[in-house]
């Protein structure tokens, strides 16, 4: 453990002075990726929220606008309180209100209620980001790595399969479901959480709110590791939503048609390159983090020769589909593995400031690939992909001389 910190577990089986025991570690993971689908669960519901709530279909995306909005917002306003604050009472707290907020979702009859909802919902669930700056905190230095691998492996998992387990549950019982069901795993994870979330002791320096937040926008100008990684994550997660913002079109439309169960199904290939990428963390931690990044940036490249194949074989998009979510997580494991010990004391703001960059990445992803592909098709989005994967490894290595390991 870091020095400056005094721990003790709360549940009495837990061995005190050792690293951070592997359940709690899968624990944390699980939390995060059901955290981070509450965000997603709507994009497959759209048409079924429309019919509900009376809403013409051309303005329901607001829905989904409303919540990354307040994901967002989320980001700077809530996480950095996890320098100041106890984390194990703010984690636990975050996520007794984001039930409350899904318990709104699920019961709403009013379409103000469903977007006050999803705002709350989106400004909630940056909780994921707390916990991976808890979970670095209590793993040793000399796992950390390894840690914030397979936690921030759950963030990944749980955006993937989001869609796949809303287009089931909504099949089955309807959408409202989804959200009831959703609230319930999170009242369960609150009650284990208060069982095994350690009490950290530690040396926090009193600063007003509204000091803690501009001191995010300090930190970037002040350490250039963070900002170097902050944008490769933006350009690796801006590759990652251009592909699952805009898959499901070519899918759906002739000659393949496929139907939106089997569209969801390819979440669960993405999976498999999620969790190859843990391993990422087990690397950094062994001092390859660079080694680790270029490998994964030029997987990155690669899997867009794959992907652009998508009308001719879907086999090569699946080899594709692996091939960029491996490289995406193992990005995003060895920057965060890269950023987290640069100031033990501002943790939350480091992981705020860099998930910042992350959303940006996200919602620019997003909206250029739909365009794209309206006017070029998937040659376009697959040019588009393989161009800003080319320009995060000129980035890259260009900067690689600033960066240490």
């Amino acid at each position: 453990m870091d020095e400056d910190l005094r721990q003790t577990w709360d549940a009495p089986s837990m061995n005190l002075q050792s690293s951070m025991p592997r359940a709690v570690t899968f624990l944390f993971a699980a939390a995060c990726g059901m955290s981070v689908a509450n965000i997603y669960f709507a994009q497959p519901l759209l048409d079924q929220l429309s019919i509900a709530f009376n809403i013409d279909p051309s303005i329901i995306g607001v829905v989904i606008t409303i919540t990354q909005i307040f994901y967002g917002l989320g980001l700077l306003l809530l996480v950095p309180l996890g320098d100041l604050l106890n984390q194990r009472r703010l984690i636990i707290g975050q996520m007794l209100l984001s039930t409350t907020a899904l318990v709104i979702v699920g019961t709403a009859s009013y379409s103000i209620v469903l977007f006050t909802g999803m705002a709350l919902v989106g400004l909630l669930a940056v909780v994921t980001q707390t916990l991976v700056a808890f979970a670095a905190t209590i793993a040793s230095p000399a796992e950390r790595g390894r840690v914030v691998g397979i936690v921030t492996s759950g963030i990944v998992i749980g955006i993937l399969l989001a869609r796949t387990f809303a287009g089931l549950l909504t099949d089955l019982a309807g959408w409202r479901t989804v959200y009831l069901v959703s609230a319930a795993f999170m009242l369960i994870m609150v009650c284990l959480f208060v069982k095994v979330l350690p009490t950290v002791e530690r040396e926090v320096k009193s600063l007003p709110y509204h000091q803690l937040i501009r001191s995010v926008f300090t930190l970037l100008k002040q350490e250039r590791t963070l900002r170097i990684r902050a944008v490769l994550a933006m350009l690796i997660f801006a590759d990652f939503s251009i592909l699952w913002t805009s898959l499901v079109l070519p899918l759906s439309a002739p000659p393949l048609a496929l139907s939106h169960s089997v569209i969801g199904a390819f979440g669960l290939v993405g999976v498999a390159g999620a969790l190859a990428a843990a391993r990422a963390g087990k690397l950094a931690d062994r001092g390859y983090t660079q080694r680790t990044t270029g490998i994964a940036l030029a997987l990155l490249l690669i899997s867009w020769l794959f992907i652009s194949y998508l009308e001719q074989s879907l086999f090569a998009l699946i080899v594709g589909i692996v091939l960029l979510d491996l490289a995406v997580q193992a990005v995003h494991v060895t920057n965060q593995a890269l950023i987290l010990p640069l100031r033990t004391e501002a943790r939350s703001r480091l992981t705020a400031g860099y998930m910042i960059f992350y959303s940006i990445g996200s919602a620019s992803g997003s909206i250029a690939s739909t365009q794209i592909y309206a006017h070029f098709g998937w040659e376009g989005v697959s040019f588009l992909g393989a161009s800003i994967s080319a320009i995060a490894i000129l980035f890259w290595a260009t900067t690689l001389r600033f960066t240490k390991h």
